[in-house]
């Protein structure tokens, strides 16, 4: 990042917040309530849902920290999102394209002091944002971490990317300290969710996050080129539609969302569990996306992502390497200024 760029953020600001709320969100995992789950596993002595048992030991787990240059535009600029990728998943969809991490729970284990030198190290070395992956299930141990970085000099926007199965408790609990909420929203029909990731309540769970994440933040702030508050919303295009996507952006523009940043994914091709699935087992076709894409345009959004039919090869990692993604760029275009 630039020096005429640095963002401001206070970071004293940050502490007192973290400081606030930081009991409320311990309560949440003991019994645990920070995603759709709701699985009431005492995190404080188990794993619960997300098989996570690190927290009970006061360890986060994650798989790598990079500044990665595959996120939307606005959040790579030119040092690239500074991403960390957590282990584990309150969700788990069958075809998902981290399942080293998701499903198999690839990663080192460090406590929040050490994680916390781990973000000021993505500062360093350029990153535009902290860019938190999946990081529902570790909140109590992450914003350890984050109090001690801000304390430290921390002072990048931070950039919260998840599945958009969270807890309504949890994301008005991280108001003020999210600077970019970047939820994904994966299924619209309950038995489709179901199929995909045994959850579901998702479509639910995931609209009220959105319907929150959205009052908290408003569209999408960009600085010269790069974000630095409000929301992008993803959305995986599914093969025959199984991720509802035509009813998702009829209810995004029913609740006057339009204005928001859409991201449009083609990426999908069968990983994991999806490979040789009769409904999954396939990449999505040319016109199943960009009747998608059609879509959007004529409900009127402002902000649209779309990304390039090679996707589905383009962005998926290997966690088994030192670089998971080799640096790649990411190519997608925004259709509408």
């Amino acid at each position: 990042m630039s020096d005429d760029f640095r963002v401001t953020v206070n970071p004293r600001e940050r502490v007192k917040l973290i400081e606030s709320r930081l009991d409320e969100v311990d309560r949440l995992a003991m019994p645990c309530r920070l995603c759709g789950r709701q699985c009431r596993a005492d995190r404080g002595q188990g794993e619960g849902y997300c098989r996570s048992p690190e927290l009970a030991r006061g360890s986060i787990r994650w798989a790598a920290a990079v500044p990665h240059h595959g996120e939307e535009p606005m959040l790579v600029g030119s040092g690239g999102s500074g991403t960390i990728f957590f282990s584990g998943c309150s969700l788990l969809c069958g075809y998902c394209q981290n399942w080293q991490i998701s499903h198999e729970r690839d990663g080192q284990d460090t406590d929040p002091e050490v994680l916390a030198e781990v973000m000021l190290r993505l500062q360093r070395q350029g990153a535009e944002n902290l860019n938190l992956v999946t990081p529902t299930h570790w909140m109590p141990g992450i914003l350890r971490a984050l109090r001690r970085s801000f304390e430290k000099g921390l002072n990048l926007p931070l950039v919260y990317n998840t599945n958009g199965y969270d807890s309504v408790e949890l994301i008005q609990l991280l108001d003020g300290i999210v600077d970019i909420w970047l939820p994904d929203f994966k299924h619209w029909d309950p038995e489709s969710s179901r199929y995909c990731a045994r959850a579901a309540n998702y479509p639910e769970v995931a609209r009220q996050a959105i319907r929150i994440m959205w009052r908290q933040s408003g569209p999408l702030v960009v600085e010269k080129g790069r974000a630095v508050r409000g929301m992008i919303i993803r959305h995986l295009v599914l093969p025959e539609y199984l991720s509802g996507s035509y009813d998702f952006l009829l209810w995004l523009a029913d609740e006057g969302m339009q204005s928001c940043c859409l991201s449009l994914m083609s990426q999908y091709a069968p990983h994991y569990r999806a490979v040789g699935d009769p409904k999954l087992g396939r990449p999505i076709t040319e016109k199943e996306y960009y009747d998608v894409v059609d879509f959007a345009e004529k409900l009127g959004f402002e902000h649209v992502l779309v990304q390039e039919m090679s996707s589905s090869s383009h962005y998926v990692p290997d966690f088994r390497k030192e670089k998971p993604f080799d640096d790649r760029a990411r190519v997608d275009q925004n259709i509408k200024p």
